[in-house]
């Protein structure tokens, strides 16, 4: 984890100022960490350039841990990218009622304004979809992780 100073220090995060003194925000606990991981993993789904500031905004917004929340949209890398925003442009399309149009790939603007009225709406939608399963089941399955491992330590505790 990286540690609370370098963050606060990093040149885009600075921007937030004092509200990165909460300690919360730095701690890892049962409210801060599934509350992280659905934020991260919701930011995660979201196209847009700087998704680590907005995770951190959110993670602020929500009381959080930072470090977690930006470090899951990562999830979302050069590698992993093409595959998942495909993905979120099929299923938009298939709740849309839509059959998937073929499309190529352009880094330019003018393609991207053109794609905004075509294959837009399905890929903001799956986005949009998928965002909200990917935050719900991290938040759920870190949740039900954090409340089982007290558990166990309380059964193991028990039994000596």
């Amino acid at each position: 984890m990286p540690k609370p100073e370098t963050l606060r220090e990093h040149k885009h995060l600075r921007m937030f100022g004092q509200l990165l003194h909460n300690p919360n925000l730095w701690a890892l606990n049962r409210k801060s960490a599934p509350g992280a991981f659905a934020v991260g993993l919701f930011v995660a789904w979201i196209p847009m350039p700087f998704q680590m500031v907005v995770a951190a905004a959110f993670a602020i917004f929500f009381n959080v841990n930072i470090p977690v929340s930006v470090a899951l949209v990562w999830i979302t890398n050069p590698l992993t990218m093409p595959v998942m925003f495909y993905g979120a442009y099929l299923l938009g399309a298939k709740i849309l009622g839509h059959a998937p149009q073929e499309f190529a790939f352009e880094a330019s603007w003018q393609w991207i304004e053109a794609s905004l009225t075509t294959i837009g709406p399905a890929f903001l939608l799956g986005c949009l979809v998928l965002g909200v399963i990917f935050s719900a089941t991290g938040y759920l399955l870190i949740s039900n992780f954090w409340k089982y491992s007290i558990m166990f330590k309380w059964q193991k505790r028990k039994n000596k």
